[in-house]
């Protein structure tokens, strides 16, 4: 047990006669741990695109919401009577009539 805890602290378990087996599991696990690091930063940069557009859709979606409020106040008829005056238009005092056409048949 000792002498198995000395050999691995020299690391006389890699130039032994039989070091190839050993060179193949530590070449493959440090293969296999480069591919873990490289896919936890392909997923940490994602979840940071995921948290970015999110900050997007919710500033477009309040300019949105904005726009269309704008956008009401105008078609007011209040909104539309105060431009109209400006250009000396105003609204009719005399209400409408409704035209009945009468068919020729």
């Amino acid at each position: 047990m000792k002498k198995n805890i000395y050999s691995i602290l020299k690391g006389t378990f890699l130039v032994s006669d039989d070091s190839f087996k050993n060179w193949r599991g530590i070449i493959f696990i440090s293969v296999l741990a480069i591919i873990m690091i490289a896919s936890s930063h392909s997923a940490d940069k994602k979840v940071y695109d995921i948290a970015r557009l999110n900050n997007e859709v919710k500033e477009m979606r309040s300019a949105f919401v904005d726009g269309r409020s704008k956008l009401m106040r105008l078609k007011m008829e209040s909104a539309v009577v105060k431009k109209m005056k400006k250009k000396g238009l105003a609204p009719s005092v005399i209400p409408p009539k409704k035209i009945k056409v009468k068919s020729q048949n």
